[in-house]
């Protein structure tokens, strides 16, 4: 009897150690599996890429207003903002606009731009093309640069009921500084910081 209670002891232990292994695993797969998951369906506001446009549909007209807008982390000492404010774009088109960014510092700076668009039911129809946000961007010291973003509106967007009345859309970015890049002033003030 003892013996069967301990092979029964023993499975729990095992079943317990895989479920908490199981558990930590997910909770580091989370985070990326998320993201993944908002690239591919266009959840919580976040645009789709596409290799093409569809070509400008038959929309009688309807055309949508695209507002962009720009943001810098507090860390980052960048100037960042879209080199116009809105346009408007037909639905299906392919649409080319550009953002600026200067970097003021006497230092090179690495970013990366993380985006979305809202009302967040229209992420499903912004598709992106080719955009500056797909990789990090390294200013040079003084340097500004006119940034592109080439994307268009899934003219399926006019025929679903809880998105045609969507008139205008805005995409909005927002650059944060390279997490692992040490400034100079960082290594100052840690050397010059007692200990």
């Amino acid at each position: 009897m003892s013996a069967d209670l301990q092979k029964r002891n023993r499975r729990l232990a095992l079943a317990c150690t895989v479920v908490f292994a199981g558990m930590v695993g997910f909770t580091f797969a989370a985070a990326p599996l998320y993201d993944m998951f908002c690239r591919v369906t266009g959840f919580a506001g976040t645009p789709l890429r596409a290799k093409s446009a569809p070509g400008a549909a038959d929309t009688d007209g309807v055309m949508v207003t695209v507002r962009f807008n720009a943001t810098t982390a507090p860390d980052l000492p960048w100037k960042f903002q879209p080199v116009q404010r809105q346009i408007k774009v037909k639905p299906g088109e392919e649409t080319l606009a550009f953002y600026q960014a200067t970097n003021p510092t006497a230092e090179p700076v690495t970013g990366q731009a993380s985006f979305n668009v809202s009302p967040e039911k229209t992420g499903q129809y912004f598709s992106k093309i080719a955009c500056f946000c797909f990789e990090e961007q390294v200013l040079q010291p003084g340097q500004t640069v006119d940034m592109p973003v080439s994307f268009f509106v899934d003219p399926e967007m006019l025929q679903n009921p809880k998105t045609r009345d969507v008139a205008e859309i805005t995409l909005s970015y927002t650059f944060f500084r390279k997490p692992e890049e040490t400034r100079v002033s960082d290594r100052r003030t840690s050397a010059s910081t007692p200990k």
